[in-house]
């Protein structure tokens, strides 16, 4: 069985799965020294919101951040990977999942973002969206457990205390579903790398 089948079955039992060394280590490496070149301006802040009603709120999350377009063969490689996941968890769960987008996310020593859903669903009239499930990679070497930066994950929108924390480590990725499991992230002491990608339905 591979890795996609598995993850698709945890998150048919329970919604989420989080799987260390998930990717080739060159793999890893690359997207590692892919994103530490970037020069500081291909980073953008990060907001709340899409097109004209984008809003950024800096006491909301202070991330920044780089879209892939799979214009280098790293990124492709990476989306490559992300492709084989979706087909899996369609082929297994029925989902639908028609695309997926994502983008590095950097956070500087001390970034953050504060608990959120990556989606609303659809009874709660909170706006639309057509994210379904979300990835989390993690490209940070020798991180700690005192570095910070953990992704907390909570059962539900009405439970205070996370079931799930998540050290970001090097080669571990995290998926759940998006209107599901809010999240937050915390500040972090050096710079904090990651990618975070979204499968979507067809809007």
């Amino acid at each position: 069985m591979s890795i996609w089948q598995d993850i698709a079955q945890d998150v048919e039992s329970k919604g989420w799965c989080i799987v260390d060394n998930a990717l080739p280590e060159q793999l890893c490496a690359s997207l590692h020294q892919h994103v530490s070149q970037l020069p500081e301006g291909a980073f953008k802040d990060m907001g709340m919101g899409r097109g004209n009603q984008l809003h950024i709120d800096k006491k909301y999350r202070s991330d920044k951040s780089h879209w892939l377009d799979g214009n280098t063969p790293t990124e492709q490689d990476y989306l490559t990977c992300m492709e084989e996941l979706r087909v899996s968890v369609n082929q297994q769960l029925f989902m639908g999942l028609f695309d997926y987008e994502a983008h590095f996310a950097h956070y500087a020593p001390q970034g953050f973002y504060k608990r959120h859903l990556d989606a609303f669903k659809p009874e709660t009239n909170r706006g639309k969206s057509n994210r379904k499930l979300t990835t989390v990679f993690y490209l940070n070497p020798d991180w700690h457990n005192k570095g910070g930066g953990e992704l907390l994950i909570y059962q539900d929108e009405k439970s205070d205390v996370p079931f799930q924390t998540v050290s970001p480590i090097m080669n571990r990725l995290v998926v759940f579903l998006s209107d599901q499991f809010p999240h937050e992230v915390m500040p972090a002491k050096k710079d904090r790398y990651s990618i975070a990608g979204w499968f979507r339905l067809k809007a």
